[in-house]
């Protein structure tokens, strides 16, 4: 069983940059993609960024694209997502996700980090 911690969550203001990072319980393979999602109060669960362990290709949902970068070290386990240029909209618990290809889908989930951005 794979187990997912995110930390670094916050309060910043607008403009301000916050760092979250997941840690994994085992080191993943190559065939994983690893990713961060994100559920804003009142809204549904909204992708942000993937990055694959093969190869490192990573991919932004539009509202973050040039704010945001996704990271990995492999050798720590650990998945980053740097936020900068932050703003109140992306306010929200940011998760971080695993899939490991045995199945369609992330299979493991981290429990969420709170990200407030004020005005």
């Amino acid at each position: 069983q794979v187990q997912l911690q995110e930390s670094g969550g916050g309060s910043v203001q607008a403009g301000g940059s916050l760092r979250v990072s997941c840690t994994v319980s085992r080191s993943w393979g190559s065939t994983y993609t690893l990713a961060w999602f994100r559920q804003a109060p009142g809204k549904g669960l909204e992708w942000v960024s993937s990055i694959y362990t093969d190869g490192g290709s990573t991919y932004y949902a539009d509202s973050v694209k040039g704010r945001f970068t996704i990271s990995k070290d492999n050798a720590k386990n650990t998945l980053y997502l740097q936020m900068n240029s932050l703003k109140p909209e992306d306010t929200a618990v940011y998760y971080c996700a695993a899939a490991d290809g045995t199945r369609v889908g992330y299979n493991y989930w981290g429990q969420g980090t709170q990200v407030t951005v004020s005005s």
